[in-house]
């Protein structure tokens, strides 16, 4: 069983065909498909699964906050299913390409309190931007 699985199971959310399928396409580190990528990959497992089925149930599952809907570079959103743990993003600005990256400190530490204004910060958001390696030898 799949870790989302899992963590949807906890919320008391019923595990229909669609909805498992949809959720094994999500499971794994670095995984940033946007719900077209969802649906043509869940598709492989069930033709017959809908757009609408995929839409509904990407956004039920943000809801219950088991998955991150992403809008970081300009494109489609994307869905990210490491909703369970704190970590930032780094984007290829030629392809779009999107991976997970731990930071070794707390970037709510890296905001000068003069620049808080006032503000009690509670959690950042990182997304870094650069090439990736096929981009960049292209």
């Amino acid at each position: 069983m799949s870790d989302l699985v899992t963590r949807l199971r906890r919320h008391n959310w019923r595990i229909t065909p669609q909805r498992r399928v949809i959720a094994e396409t999500l499971d794994g580190s670095h995984v940033h498909y946007t719900a077209e990528e969802i649906l043509e990959r869940a598709c492989e497992q069930m033709p017959e699964l809908s757009r609408a089925t995929v839409y509904n149930t990407l956004n039920e599952m943000v809801a219950l906050g088991e998955v991150l809907e992403l809008a970081l570079d300009g494109r489609s959103k994307r869905y990210d299913p490491n909703a369970d743990h704190e970590h930032h993003h780094l984007i290829c600005e030629g392809c779009g390409l999107m991976k997970d990256v731990h930071a070794l400190a707390d970037p709510v530490d890296w905001l000068p309190g003069d620049e808080r204004h006032g503000f009690t910060v509670t959690r950042a958001s990182v997304t870094y931007r650069g090439l990736c390696p096929e981009c960049r030898a292209a």
